[in-house]
């Protein structure tokens, strides 16, 4: 079994930065492919980066190139994703997920809310 909680959300000004953090349990998380998602108000849930176990691969969202990261620190438990020049489009609640043992994300957080201010 696999718990992940996000953290890091808050209110930011356009321009602004923010750095969300995925905590998860569980002693395979460096065997996990981890990725974040999130889902505006009114929209269905949209991909924004992932990044294999040993933090080697990492794939973004193609309007989010250049303004997102993803990294991960597995002695942490922990995935990451910086979030740099935000826009008030980036409003959303983020979401981590994680594979285990499984070609999809079958395991999800709760949630941490984002909130662009123009």
């Amino acid at each position: 079994q696999v718990q992940l909680v996000e953290s890091g959300g808050g209110l930011v000004q356009a321009g602004g930065s923010l750095r969300l953090s995925c905590a998860a349990s569980g002693r395979t998380f460096s065997s996990n492919s981890m990725g974040w998602f999130r889902q505006a108000p009114g929209k269905e849930r949209e991909f924004v980066a992932a990044i294999d176990g040993s933090g080697g691969s990492t794939y973004y969202a193609d309007s989010l190139k250049g303004r997102f990261t993803i990294s991960r620190d597995n002695a942490k438990n922990t995935v990451y994703l910086r979030m740099n020049s935000l826009k008030p489009e980036d409003t959303a609640v983020y979401y981590c997920a994680a594979k285990v043992l499984s070609a999809s994300y079958n395991y999800w957080g709760p949630g941490t809310q984002v909130t662009v201010s123009s």
